[in-house]
């Protein structure tokens, strides 16, 4: 369980975050949705394949940057099974897919737009998190 978080790491991460997605969705006309991003790179002849290519690659060395540069920012005790860190990916992804996109498209790019169906998307994600996460934590 992560035990560093801070309110100024969380607003910096979510600024940046929400930099990015404006930058992209004002230069691009994009909208920054992880999710159908990847869900886009893996079906074949997608028309727009070059940012959604450099996007996620982007993303990724970020991650491996951060790992060779401050190490210490990623590491966690994360106390669970890989398998059921495999099962927990696939259901966000079908969860994703049924949804037509994730928190960072519908709560980020969506709600920012006074999408209707984002709002709703998100506020079921958050719901569904908090059960979960609570859940997680009394059933051990």
């Amino acid at each position: 369980m992560l035990t560093e978080f801070t309110p100024i790491s969380a607003s910096i991460g979510g600024a940046l975050i929400g930099i990015a997605s404006a930058i992209l969705l004002v230069v691009f006309g994009k909208v920054a949705g992880i999710s159908g991003t990847v869900q886009a790179l893996l079906s074949p002849l997608q028309k727009g394949a070059g940012w959604k290519l450099v996007f996620v690659t982007g993303l990724l060395l970020a991650g491996i940057i951060v790992q060779f540069v401050q190490p210490e920012l990623l590491a966690g005790d994360l106390d669970l099974s890989p398998w059921l860190i495999v099962v927990s990916g696939l259901l966000v992804g079908v969860g994703t897919s049924l949804a037509n996109g994730c928190t960072s498209g519908h709560g980020v790019c969506g709600m920012s737009r006074f999408s209707g169906r984002s709002w709703v998307a998100t506020i079921t994600f958050m719901v569904i998190a908090f059960v979960t996460a609570n859940a997680m934590y009394w059933l051990g």
